[in-house]
C-alpha cells in the first residue's frame, strides 16, 4: 500500500540545487566525507556529542541536492528531539539557502503525526483525530474505568490508574 506523503511535492528533476557549489573534500574530515558521499540511501552516523554529526547530516543534505540532484522533498532528516531537530533544519537551510519546510524533517514522533494525518482516511481515520499524550491518555483510562465501575480505584486489591496505565503500555509494547 502506497501512502501519500506530500501532496504539493513536484517529481525529482535534474537541476541546479540554487547555492553555490561546495568542496566538500575540503570542508570535511576524512569520516565526515565518507559519511557525506555514500551511495544515496540511509545512512547511520554514530558519534560523541561534539563530534560533527549535525554538521555531517547538514553536508550530506548538500551533497544530496548538489551532486545526485535529489529534491528536498525526497530528503527525510529525524531526530529524537525538538531543539536536536530545529538546529538540524536550520542549519541545512543555513547551508543549502532552502527552506527548512521543503524537507521532511523533524522528530519521529512529528513526522509520523504529519504521515498519519495526511493519511488518516486510509487508515479508517477521521482527519482531525486527537493523539493523547500521556497524561491525557491515564485520565482517559481513569474516567472510562470509572465510568463502569465507580469503586474499582477506591479497592485496594485494584492498581491505581497509573500502575493500570503502565500494564496496558507494558502488555500492548
Amino acid at each position: 500500500m502506497d501512502f501519500l506523503l506530500d501532496d504539493d511535492a513536484p517529481p525529482s528533476t535534474h537541476r541546479d540545487p540554487g547555492f553555490p557549489p561546495i568542496d566538500f573534500r575540503a570542508a570535511l574530515n576524512d569520516e565526515q566525507y565518507a559519511a557525506v558521499t555514500a551511495d544515496p540511501g540511509p545512512v547511520l552516523v554514530l558519534a560523541g556529542a561534539g563530534s560533527g554529526k549535525t554538521r555531517t547530516l547538514t553536508y550530506r543534505v548538500a551533497y544530496l541536492l548538489q551532486e545526485k540532484n535529489v529534491s528536498p522533498s525526497d530528503i527525510l532528516l529525524l531526530t529524537f528531539t525538538n531543539k536536536a531537530a530545529k538546529e538540524m533544519l536550520h542549519r541545512v537551510e543555513e547551508l543549502t539557502g532552502i527552506q527548512s519546510h521543503r524537507f521532511w524533517g523533524g522528530t519521529f514522533h512529528h513526522l509520523g503525526h504529519k504521515i498519519l494525518r495526511a493519511n488518516a482516511e486510509v487508515l479508517g481515520l477521521d482527519r482531525s483525530f486527537t493523539i493523547l499524550d500521556a497524561d491525557e491518555a491515564e485520565h482517559f483510562l481513569r474516567d472510562t474505568v470509572e465510568e463502569i465501575d465507580k469503586g474499582f480505584f477506591k479497592d485496594k486489591e485494584h492498581p491505581r490508574p497509573g500502575v493500570l496505565f503502565s500494564m496496558i503500555s507494558l502488555a500492548r509494547n
